[in-house]
């Protein structure tokens, strides 16, 4: 799998060479045609190029998907590293808010920030990383908690280096590789999420090509849509997340020594 996602990100950064039309132009004359020799995967509603725009796609999907979970679990992470090493009131406030805040399902709390906010890329990065945080504050607080117990930390106190130093110095470079466990692991749920909200039109506003608008658009528009215009979108987003799911669980295998240690 960890080819497949290599080839699905490298579809995303070349989408401009490798898409054989533009995903913007329109032939309504052609309007949900079926697949064809030159249009492989066949027209949407007003003519444009599905392939084309699956291609497209993958470079929204890839771009909310790595920077919602990348912000979203960075900041979790720095406010988990804090709570677990401080402890205390500090630790008791962090665990209870936390609390709350995952009792909301993730696409409810996105769709909320998004109702604020409004439709946009950068909205939806926003409020797709506000789910991620405190899944990032849950497991790196565990690991700072952990390891503030090592003998150098007490060490490190004893010649007195502050908290932050500790922190920066000590605690931090542990927090690494559950990090990129979490950031890889991740990436798929927030595709997810992503391609629900353009399903329910609160997402990338049209006429951007967001395979969860492509899905919308063709169920919406028809009590029997267009079989092309469902499955290929469809299959776009399970391919890409459980690549990206497999390719996680890879990384986590080859991160944890706990793993490492059962083979």
């Amino acid at each position: 799998m960890a080819v497949v996602t290599l080839l699905i990100i490298l579809m995303a950064v070349f989408a401009d060479v490798i898409a054989p039309h533009d995903p913007l132009d329109t032939s309504p004359l052609m309007a949900r045609e079926p697949p064809d020799s030159r249009y492989w995967m066949g027209y949407d509603e007003v003519g444009r190029d599905i392939f084309s725009r699956i291609i497209f796609g993958s470079r929204i999907s890839l771009i909310v998907g790595i920077s919602s979970v990348l912000f979203g679990t960075t900041l979790g992470s720095i406010w988990g590293l804090a709570s677990g090493f401080l402890g205390g009131k500090v630790d008791l406030v962090t665990q209870r808010a936390v609390e709350i805040w995952m009792s909301f399902p993730s696409l409810v709390l996105a769709m909320s920030l998004l109702v604020v906010m409004g439709a946009g890329l950068n909205t939806v990065i926003i409020a797709v990383a506000f789910t991620r945080v405190p899944y990032g504050v849950r497991v790196i607080r565990s690991v700072s908690i952990i390891v503030k117990e090592f003998m150098y930390i007490d060490a490190a106190r004893s010649i007195g280096a502050s908290q932050l130093r500790i922190m920066a110095r000590h605690i931090l470079p542990n927090c690494l590789a559950p990090f990129i466990i979490l950031v890889t692991a991740h990436v798929g749920t927030a595709i997810i999420i992503e391609a629900s909200l353009g399903f329910l039109g609160i997402g990338i506003p049209p006429p951007a090509a967001s395979w969860g608008s492509m899905l919308g658009t063709a169920t919406n528009q028809s009590i029997s849509p267009d079989w092309w215009r469902v499955v290929y979108p469809g299959m776009a987003i399970v391919i890409t997340v459980l690549s990206f799911n497999i390719f996680g669980d890879a990384i986590r295998d080859v991160l944890d020594p706990r793993l490492r240690g059962a083979d």
